[in-house]
């Protein structure tokens, strides 16, 4: 007699609250949490509170680890998690679990990092003793829940600025192992510029800050009907690049994001044939007009995430893939790029997605199909689709992460310099609720990007960083997010890019 075994699946569940109870309302987004294991990444996760209970259901009844954007001190609301944690029938605290979760995560990496011969500075030792003191503390206080919370917090937000000092010395670390090897960075700055372009003063501030040019190829613009294309923008605007002997990247080509395609091609939406055909041709058409003016070509954006169309998450994978080979027949000499949206995976937890981000990325490189590297988009501040809030020394890990696939790497960014609407906006994109450090102004835009850029410009691996749009004048994707306001006027984040490139050039 064989007996086969069939593995039995009951929904797993992890219990969390808070004191006071009113935190979970006021102070923690739970209704954007998600779980996550060691095996798979994000999961797909069901939130519920009730009696002030927080309820995490996943499939597997395995540990997991909960991430939820909740209210820091000095930090506005970035997204914290637990360390692994087991099913039981007792809920978990959870501003002791968060605290717990970040200093591990913290340790975790600053042991790695010392390890690469990074020595950490005694304030930030200092800060990161303190906030072990200050867990070590509610840890011994449990059973007053308003000490243990108190104690709890302070750990935490003590903990997230010793995270953005160790994020700035890895930083300095980085740029110094680079330049006793190199004289110069190279780093790519580049943005794109919409279908008005830009007049004089336009055109000395962005040669002042950029050294590369991102060529939006969009195919909706391109052939907003069937078999007539309008490329006079992009002649016009590789032109110009070339004038001024600045480095173009075209694309992406191909757009599998909601409201990506072109409208008359959801005549054929049940057609994958069809749909693959017209996508051919287009690609094709592009790659053929430019060869030898464009040598990096992004090929498709937000195939991972999706919302193209009804195509199903193989289908986007089936698409890519034969892009890829076609980009690459057609193109041999140039490089071929993939855009990644939302690289942390949040997206997964709505369990639409069987792959990461990261996962996704790895197929299709293992596949041999001639992707020279990633593009990771990181649009911070909007909604229903963007990155949500995470300190910098996530980012850092984020990137060592997407480092080993031991390909070039780009970074396209995106953060809002005002929460009103934006009348030039192109999509169904909102500005979230202002979630760090302060409201969404010109100033806190800068300030982000004197605290996130840095880090980018210094790993071996970010080949460029790309701002998303360099004026809200015209249309584009990210409401309020560009470096020159509707009128005109440039903002301060302008400014700052300039330095930067300065700095790290």
């Amino acid at each position: 007699v064989t007996f086969v075994s069939q593995k039995v699946f009951r929904m797993g569940v992890l219990r969390f609250f808070d004191h006071p109870t009113s935190r979970l309302d006021e102070g923690t987004d739970i209704h954007q949490a998600y779980l996550s294991t060691l095996e798979l990444g994000v999961v797909p996760t069901t939130v519920s509170l009730a009696n002030g209970i927080l309820s995490c259901r996943k499939e597997s009844d395995e540990s997991a680890r909960l991430h939820v954007a909740r209210e820091v001190k000095h930090f506005g609301r970035p997204t914290l998690s637990t360390a692994s944690l087991i099913e039981r029938d007792e809920p978990y605290f959870l501003p002791l679990e968060l605290a717990r979760g970040r200093l591990v995560q913290v340790r975790n990496q600053l042991a790695y990092w010392e390890a690469e011969g990074l020595i950490p500075s005694e304030e930030f030792t200092q800060e990161f003793r303190q906030a072990h003191h200050h867990f070590a503390r509610a840890s011994s206080q449990q059973a007053d829940l308003a000490t243990c919370a108190a104690e709890a917090e302070l750990a935490i937000s003590i903990v997230c600025t010793a995270a953005e000092k160790l994020a700035v010395e890895r930083t300095a670390f980085d740029v110094g192992n680079q330049q006793r090897k190199y004289t110069n960075l190279h780093r790519l700055l580049g943005t794109t510029i919409n279908t008005r372009g830009l007049s004089g003063g336009d055109e000395q501030y962005f040669l002042d800050a950029f050294n590369a040019l991102a060529i939006g190829i969009d195919w909706r613009a391109i052939e907003p009907e069937q078999g007539k294309y309008l490329w006079e923008t992009v002649d016009r605007q590789l032109s110009w690049c070339e004038f001024h002997r600045m480095i173009p990247k075209g694309g992406p080509l191909i757009n599998l994001g909601p409201n990506g395609l072109p409208d008359w091609l959801w005549t054929w939406e049940k057609d994958l044939r069809n749909v693959q055909s017209f996508i051919s041709d287009f690609v094709e058409t592009a790659i053929e007009r430019y060869t030898g003016r464009i040598r990096m070509w992004e090929i498709v954006a937000r195939g991972n995430s999706g919302g193209a169309l009804t195509l199903r998450e193989e289908q986007r994978l089936e698409i890519v893939a034969k892009m890829l080979d076609l980009a690459r027949h057609r193109d041999p000499e140039s490089q071929m790029f993939l855009r990644i949206d939302q690289p942390w995976g949040e997206y997964q937890a709505r369990g639409q997605h069987r792959l990461s981000p990261f996962q996704y990325a790895d197929a299709l490189l293992r596949a041999g199909l001639g992707l020279s590297g990633i593009n990771l988009e990181i649009a911070v501040g909007f909604q229903p689709r963007g990155s949500a809030i995470r300190d910098p020394l996530e980012w850092v890990r984020m990137i060592d992460l997407w480092s080993s696939l031991r390909v070039p790497l780009f970074v396209t960014l995106a953060f809002p310099s005002a929460g009103t609407p934006d009348p030039n906006c192109s999509t169904d994109l909102e500005i979230a609720p202002a979630s760090w450090k302060g409201d969404w102004s010109p100033e806190l835009q800068d300030q982000w990007i004197a605290t996130y850029l840095p880090p980018l410009l210094a790993n071996k691996s970010v080949l460029g960083v790309f701002w998303e749009h360099f004026s809200d004048a015209g249309p584009h994707l990210y409401p309020n997010s560009g470096l020159m306001d509707q009128l005109g006027k440039p903002k301060p984040a302008l400014q700052r890019i300039t330095q930067l490139r300065t700095e790290y050039r």
